[in-house]
């Protein structure tokens, strides 16, 4: 993610958080351009094409902070991150609703790039992944977090550390023992 923070963004993070509702709507056009590399990173892990377009993506993510969230965030990463995580919600719920609608067809699947050499290219359902991460979270909420940063938010190793809080070899070992759980997760569902 590109080192672009300006004071204002802090300033209006800050706003928002004290309720001013305005506030996220001058913060938008500022961070624009990273969601929505944010959104496009999301998009592409998907095999099958998705109805969801990255600006769209965007949008849904600013309508639920704009109508759910008063923001209390550390700084921009941080918002960013939330961000990431709310663009995740939205296209397991899409994902959802479209297997609802077909009754279990049409699945989709996504590879986890950076598991990719773990998981030997196999596909990864993106319900599945959401299942496991979630069962990843009520084991240790630390790895499941990392994960959702760099594999949904697309973070480097020294973002994910700024953003968690910890030291960049915390994160490497964290993000190496989360990604041998997941492929124990996601091949036992592949294979049941």
């Amino acid at each position: 993610m590109p080192r672009t923070d300006l004071p204002e963004v802090d300033e209006l993070l800050a706003k928002w958080g004290a309720g001013d509702r305005e506030a996220l709507r001058a913060l938008i056009p500022l961070i624009y351009e990273e969601l929505r590399r944010v959104a496009r990173q999301q998009l592409r892990r998907a095999l099958s094409p998705h109805t969801l377009q990255t600006t769209a993506l965007v949008h849904e993510a600013y309508m639920r902070l704009h109508h759910q969230f008063r923001g209390q965030f550390q700084n921009k990463s941080h918002f960013i991150a939330v961000c990431a995580l709310l663009m995740r919600q939205i296209l397991v719920g899409y994902e959802r609703e479209k297997r609802a609608a077909k009754r279990g067809g049409g699945v989709r699947n996504c590879t986890l790039e950076d598991v990719h050499a773990v998981m030997q290219g196999r596909p990864v359902d993106l319900l599945d992944l959401d299942r496991a991460l979630t069962e990843l979270s009520n084991l240790d909420a630390e790895q499941a977090r990392i994960v959702e940063l760099r594999f949904f938010g697309g973070f480097s190793i020294e973002e994910t550390a700024e953003v968690v809080g910890i030291s960049p070899a915390t994160v490497k070992r964290h993000w190496s023992t989360a990604r041998v759980w997941l492929y124990q997760q996601l091949c036992g569902k592949a294979h049941a």
